[in-house]
């Protein structure tokens, strides 16, 4: 039983550490290991990754033209009418079929049948893309191909795949806002003069 006093390493896991400069009987002393001379003998010399000791690097020799769009390219899991033959008359072939059946292997961004080969019966195909060749030879068939629809990404997609009567909206009208009746100004008072008048100064 494994505890925490006799728990060990997996073998081969550790290995001795190797010591350098200890008598040329070891096999690594004298210049232990670094050759004579040069930068990369020196401490501290390092040579960063695709340095070619002052020309110019592979990377701007190379010509760079144009643009590339591999980043944003789709591989489809690409399936043909051969394929499709050992179905029966009538089945609803679609992506999730595909794979249970091990005909679809791995990850892709959809579903896309070519015409290779032929179809003898009917089919209802579902996928995210076809070949003209395939839809011809499926519909000669008797068969029917429905493209699955593409998710709406942003707001701007979702106003252009709905019609315009449902993207206008009604716009409701605000209601005004209630004026503050103000208080008419209180008058300021005037200090009241007093009644008594002034006595006649004496001769």
């Amino acid at each position: 039983m494994i505890r925490l006093h006799n728990m060990r390493t997996r073998p081969g896991s550790k290995h001795r550490v190797k010591r350098l400069g200890c008598g040329e009987s070891s096999g690594h002393g004298k210049t232990s290991g670094k050759g004579h001379k040069g930068q990369k003998a020196r401490s501290g010399g390092s040579i960063r990754l695709g340095f070619e000791g002052g020309q110019m690097p592979l990377i701007r020799r190379l010509p760079k033209r144009g643009f590339n769009n591999a980043a944003f390219h789709k591989n489809y899991a690409i399936v043909n009418l051969t394929d499709l033959a050992s179905f029966k008359e009538g089945t609803v072939v679609n992506e999730q079929m595909l794979r249970e059946a091990k005909l679809l292997r791995g990850n892709g961004a959809g579903l896309k049948i070519l015409g290779d080969g032929e179809l003898k019966h009917a089919l209802t195909i579902e996928a995210d893309k076809i070949s003209a060749s395939a839809r011809e030879k499926i519909e000669k068939a008797g068969g029917s191909v429905t493209l699955r629809q593409k998710p709406i990404q942003g707001p701007r997609d979702a106003e252009q795949a709905t019609p315009a009567t449902e993207t206008a909206k009604t716009e409701t009208a605000a209601e005004p806002k209630a004026k503050r009746s103000k208080k008419p100004a209180a008058k300021k008072k005037t200090p009241a003069k007093s009644a008594s008048k002034k006595k006649p100064r004496k001769s």
